[in-house]
């Protein structure tokens, strides 16, 4: 299957390239951070105005009550409002205890693959964790799905993130009930790396059912959220969140979801930016299964595990998933001549050699040597001048059936 264009990932853009930015200077971090408290994430007007004016003088602007181009007034006193409340030295004192840093376009640490987005980008991002996300990000999967989720989506959810962690993978979820949770755990309990995409500020623990989950992932992996800290998460913020996630990572991979799940429209920005988007299958009967089987008529691709998932990501011709097939009988080993034999033997009783001949479409010496040679290996048994089947029914013994049928298919 040929690839999607995974812009930012491997140098090639999907939208007009905005070159390489130069790394941000203390006012201008200062100011993207003020532009996470002021304007909702991916806002995209608010994002023309930081493209033009740079983040500093939009900030004064904003603060000032200047209306800027393409925003009424309306709109121009709500920012201003949010603008004269703003204290980004606080919140990056903040954020700072509890380890967390504010990574901006032009950062070594900004991963490109975001720029994708256009507009619509991150004004910057918080990010609470050790790790590089830039690098992290490079080799990561998103796993979403319903958080009223089965039993069977869990397994699979949690069995997805532990074989994409002991393969080198990262595993990107939104840290919610169900799927989300379930992908994280697994990651965690094979030492993995998992990134959670919060709609809320990084200290902010939401879901509060998850608040220890959350804090294993901030230890282990990275928390990533654009809401500075103390911010909590509205239904819009949610539906914003998901184009992050499938921004960042190379393909995203659908467990359980109904016709109306956020799940896919995660799943529909990633189709849109050029990345993979896959689908784990269920019970045609189940309601949780409607979605991704939608999904799958469309253009997503079956995936039933983290082998699957990695051939598509990973490297082409490298990665590749191994051939799945049925175990190799003994008998499959067979050279026709004496398949063709032990398939003419009734399945009770015994036949002579002629009539085994006939039926075989061989000649009776032929027939008698392919007896015998089934015999040695213990398909056969002799009686008298007839011949019939070993009590096992043509399975041969593992101490010499296999070798020697492999011998003869020689």
């Amino acid at each position: 299957m040929t690839p999607p264009a995974t812009a930012g990932m491997d140098g090639a853009e999907a939208v007009p390239d905005r070159g390489e930015e130069p790394p941000p200077t203390p006012e201008e971090r200062l100011a993207r951070a003020a532009v996470t408290r002021i304007a909702e994430p991916g806002d995209e007007l608010v994002a023309t105005w930081l493209r033009a004016l740079g983040p500093v003088e939009t900030v004064r602007a904003l603060t000032a009550g200047e209306q800027l181009p393409g925003a009424g007034e309306r709109r121009t006193a709500g920012y201003t409002l949010r603008a004269r409340r703003a204290d980004p030295e606080r919140d990056l004192a903040a954020a700072g205890a509890t380890g967390t840093r504010f990574v901006c376009p032009g950062d070594a640490d900004w991963p490109r693959q975001l720029d994708d987005l256009g507009d619509g980008r991150p004004h910057g991002l918080w990010v609470r964790g050790g790790a590089r996300l830039r690098m992290w990000a490079l080799r990561s999967v998103a796993v979403v799905g319903a958080r009223a989720c089965s039993d069977y989506g869990s397994h699979m959810a949690a069995s997805l993130g532990a074989d994409l962690a002991e393969a080198g993978w990262v595993t990107v979820s939104g840290a919610a009930y169900g799927i989300d949770g379930a992908a994280h755990r697994g990651a965690l309990s094979a030492a993995g790396a998992t990134v959670g995409v919060v709609a809320s500020g990084v200290d902010v623990p939401y879901p509060p059912g998850h608040a220890e989950l959350i804090g294993r992932i901030a230890e282990q992996g990275l928390l990533i959220g654009e809401l500075p800290p103390g911010s909590h998460p509205t239904r819009s913020r949610f539906v914003l969140r998901n184009r992050v996630i499938a921004a960042l990572t190379r393909g995203t991979v659908v467990i359980e979801a109904q016709y109306r799940s956020g799940s896919l429209i995660t799943a529909r920005r990633a189709r849109e930016l050029g990345r993979f988007v896959m689908g784990v299958p269920g019970p045609c009967t189940s309601a949780l299964s409607q979605g991704v089987h939608e999904l799958l008529r469309a253009d997503g691709v079956l995936v039933t595990g983290a082998a699957d998932v990695i051939e598509l990501v990973g490297r082409i011709g490298e990665d590749l998933a191994p051939e799945r097939r049925g175990p190799v009988l003994p008998r499959d080993l067979l050279p026709p001549a004496a398949a063709r034999v032990l398939e003419a033997l009734p399945a009770r009783g015994g036949a002579g050699c002629e009539e085994l001949a006939v039926a075989a479409g061989s000649t009776p010496d032929d027939t008698l040597t392919r007896l015998h040679e089934l015999h040695a290996l213990g398909f056969v048994e002799r009686d008298g001048p007839r011949w019939r089947l070993a009590q096992s029914r043509g399975a041969a013994p593992e101490t010499a059936g296999g070798c020697q049928a492999d011998t003869l298919s020689r």
